[in-house]
């Protein structure tokens, strides 16, 4: 089978540039959108000159300019979006809402993957304030998807490794310690961490299977269901040295937020549903999802062990 022509939205970012190199790897013609809007960004500019050698096509477009977003559509068969949504970078969720009206317009785009891979929103009709917005802006895109009639995959990632294992879970932190570990509640909820690089190779592997269209895609990769504990005794374990162990209770953790600025709060009210309710592991994937490690079994996914022997 032939396979489809991608684009992808956010080529530069965090996980885009991750989506790029996966969708090379993957054997996929692949399309960039450069946005004006980038400015003098030379590390931004630089990275899609490498992509461009790469093989890929940089296609201008603007999300102020629907005709420029019509004609990129155009060229290709599937779109992902993987632009920010996380406050502490920017928080751009409902700019898809444009990419929506241009592939309705476009009317030849086959699967639309829009910029979720987190939390299930869906799963998230009770989240806090202020971390609620980003569930609820990611079901107005969804909405608006569906309403169109516009095939998609959904990606729910659960936690990105680099900003969770980093830290061993604690807010804040991207490198592991030596000394002395902050245990979120008694550390035995049940978290979902996963490489960033096997992310985008998930998402790009789900585009043309028939088993994910109009479905989310769970990214639950089994050796990685641990908890904060189990995340510490595996660190531990690699460095050869028992960390001191205190507890933050969840009053202490909401009351800590109280003071923090904005970006910082909605940050740490997902921390709070992942390490303290457990909103990753607390529901069963019904027939509307599928679980990526059993769709592609072939593929070996980094484990938590592997993931933190690079701070080593």
């Amino acid at each position: 089978m032939e396979k489809s022509k991608v684009l992808i939205v956010g080529g530069t970012g965090y996980l885009g540039k991750r989506l790029v190199k996966a969708s090379f790897t993957e054997g996929h013609e692949t399309y960039v959108l450069h946005r004006p809007e980038i400015g003098v960004d030379i590390e931004k500019v630089q990275m899609l000159l490498s992509f461009k050698a790469q093989g890929a096509h940089l296609v201008a477009s603007s999300f102020e300019d629907h005709w420029s977003l019509v004609e990129a559509l155009k060229l290709v068969d599937v779109v992902i979006c993987a632009i920010s949504g996380v406050h502490i970078r920017s928080h751009q969720i409902l700019l898809q809402l444009k990419v929506v009206d241009a592939i309705k317009e476009a009317g030849n785009v086959k699967r639309f993957l829009p910029s979720e891979f987190g939390t299930d929103p869906s799963r998230m009709e009770n989240a806090m304030e202020p971390g609620r917005v980003t569930f609820d802006d990611k079901m107005v895109v969804r909405k608006a998807i569906q309403e169109a009639g516009i095939p998609f995959t959904y990606v729910s990632a659960n936690c990105f490794a680099g900003y969770f294992l980093g830290g061993l879970c604690q807010p804040g932190l991207i490198l592991p310690p030596t000394d002395s570990i902050n245990l979120l509640g008694d550390g035995n909820q049940k978290a979902i961490y996963v490489d960033e690089d096997d992310i985008a190779t998930y998402t790009i592997k789900t585009i043309d299977d028939p088993r994910t269209l109009n479905k989310t895609l769970y990214v639950r990769p089994p050796q990685n269901i641990l908890s904060q504990r189990e995340v510490v005794q595996i660190w531990e374990r690699l460095i050869a040295k028992q960390l001191h162990k205190s507890a933050i209770s969840e009053e202490q953790f909401l009351a800590s937020m109280k003071g923090k600025d904005y970006a910082e709060q909605v940050g740490l009210t997902h921390y709070f549903h992942v390490c303290y309710e457990g909103c990753l592991t607390n529901f069963g994937i019904g027939d509307e999802g599928a679980e990526a490690s059993k769709l592609y079994p072939e593929f070996k996914y980094t484990n938590v062990e592997d993931y933190l022997k690079r701070y080593i």
